[in-house]
């Protein structure tokens, strides 16, 4: 199994796992590597250096041997931002184009307390909040609208 440092067109980094580097380039030639972030389909590999504890003491004591800080911080962020997403989707319940409608009976107790999640226009969203119902806008790429692996 390889794991490659892969990124996007708009520079989102992530791990890409494949059988081998033949699998990667077939899979990217066919199509089918997209950024889990963005759904960009422009997906380039990053070179990498394999990592090698000498010792494991001194891997545990020397902190240089630690990711380096800005790369390492936006890989975590991203990260933390695709399990905080798989989080709403595993708990809210998708109305599709009937969020305004659902989110308002829900508001004034005709439906069922619950979260959910769909589409809305602009509009539709400001006239939710000016009648104190909460709403939040959360970009959400077609990616994660499939089966996550």
């Amino acid at each position: 199994m390889k794991v490659l440092n892969l990124r996007c067109a708009r520079d989102h980094r992530f791990e890409g796992w494949f059988a081998s580097e033949e699998d990667f380039v077939s899979q990217g030639e066919r199509g089918l590597l997209t950024c889990p972030i963005c759904s960009d389909g422009t997906v380039t590999r990053l070179p990498s250096a394999p990592r090698i504890n000498v010792s494991r003491h001194r891997a545990q004591d020397d902190p240089s041997q630690d990711a380096p800080g800005a790369a390492a911080g936006v890989t975590q962020a991203q990260g933390q931002w695709l399990q905080a997403v798989r989080e709403l989707l595993r708990n809210t319940e998708d109305v599709g184009d009937r969020f305004a409608e659902e989110a308002r009976r829900i508001h004034y107790g005709e439906s069922q307390e619950r979260g959910i999640r769909g589409r809305t226009s602009r509009e539709e969203a400001a006239a939710l909040r000016d009648e104190g119902i909460e709403v939040l806008a959360v970009a959400l790429p077609d990616v994660v609208k499939d089966p996550m692996q």
